[in-house]
């Protein structure tokens, strides 16, 4: 059997039964978001591109996620590998301070 209330906290902190979101839907309509790499028909991945490095890079150094940077699998692992080259060879930072 399906429980359809779960016990909450209200604002003076006894429990009471909250109900549950039914309808399973998006709070907002997203854009699906589509491969740079494969818009472009870029074929290789080269580390010493800084300028498209920089898109996959946050603001602090970090590789920047797939659902981020909307990019496949496929480029993603490119992506990654390719900055972690230009970090080897001191072309982007490891950490941004």
């Amino acid at each position: 059997m399906k429980r359809r209330f779960t016990l909450g906290r209200n604002s003076k902190g006894s429990a009471e039964a909250k109900p549950r979101r039914t309808d399973k839907k998006p709070l907002r309509p997203y854009r699906k978001k589509i491969c740079h790499m494969c818009k472009e028909r870029i074929a290789y991945v080269d580390f010493k591109d800084l300028n498209l490095m920089r898109k996959f890079v946050s603001e602090r150094g970090k590789i920047r996620a797939r659902r981020i940077t909307g990019t496949c699998v496929r480029h993603q692992h490119a992506v990654a590998a390719a900055i972690k080259n230009a970090r080897e060879v001191a072309l982007l930072p490891y950490v941004v301070k």
